[in-house]
C-alpha cells in the first residue's frame, strides 16, 4: 500500500518485471527504483538481492518498507540497521543479503485479529476507525517549501524515501 501510494502521488506506475512489480520515478534530482517483490513475503529476500544487484545499487542505499502487526496500528519506525524483530520477511532478506545493514521502515498494523485468521487480517483492507489513520485525506500542499536548518548534523534524519527497495 505505501509504495502504491507514493507511485501513485509521483505520477509512475508499476509494471511487472522478474520477482515483483517495479516503477521508477524521480525525488529530488534523484532516481528511486520501487519495487514490490512477487515472492512470498517470507522469501522477500530472493527479490531484493537480485534487483540490489540489477541495477548495481548498493545495500546502503536500501530502503525496505514492511507492515508489522507487532507494531500499533498507525506507528511508524524507522532504523538504519538492526535485527528482523520476528519479521520473516526482514529475516529472509537479512539472510539472502548476509547482514542486517539495510534500513527499514515498519508500518504498523495492529493484531485485531481472531485466532487463525492472521493472513486474512494481514492481506485484508483497513476498515473503521484504522481507515483514516493508514489513508489520511490529501493535504493541501504548501504555498513555499520549508526546510529547517541544519545545525547538528549528528541528529540528521535517514530520508524517508531517497533508497530504492
Amino acid at each position: 500500500m505505501a509504495l502504491d501510494r507514493l507511485a501513485d502521488r509521483s505520477g509512475v506506475s508499476f509494471a511487472p518485471d522478474r520477482l515483483g512489480w517495479r516503477a521508477e520515478m524521480k525525488h529530488r534530482g534523484r532516481t528511486l527504483v520501487l519495487i514490490k517483490p512477487s515472492t512470498y513475503m517470507n522469501l522477500s529476500g530472493k527479490a531484493v538481492r537480485y534487483w540490489l544487484q540489477k541495477e548495481n545499487i548498493p545495500q546502503e542505499k536500501l530502503l525496505v518498507i514492511v507492515d508489522d502487526l507487532a507494531l500499533p496500528t498507525g506507528t511508524v519506525r524507522l532504523r538504519a540497521k538492526g535485527g528482523d524483530a520476528g519479521h520473516n520477511g526482514l529475516k529472509d532478506i537479512q539472510t539472502q543479503l548476509g547482514n542486517a545493514n539495510y534500513a527499514r521502515l515498519r508500518l504498523g498494523i495492529g493484531k485485531d485479529f481472531s485466532r487463525g485468521k492472521q493472513v486474512d487480517y494481514v492481506l485484508g483492507k483497513f476498515e473503521g476507525e484504522d481507515e483514516p489513520r493508514i489513508h489520511p485525506p490529501p493535504r493541501s500542499p504548501p504555498r513555499r517549501p520549508h526546510r529547517p536548518k541544519e545545525t547538528n548534523h549528528a541528529n540528521r534524519q535517514i530520508p524517508l524515501v531517497r533508497t530504492p527497495l
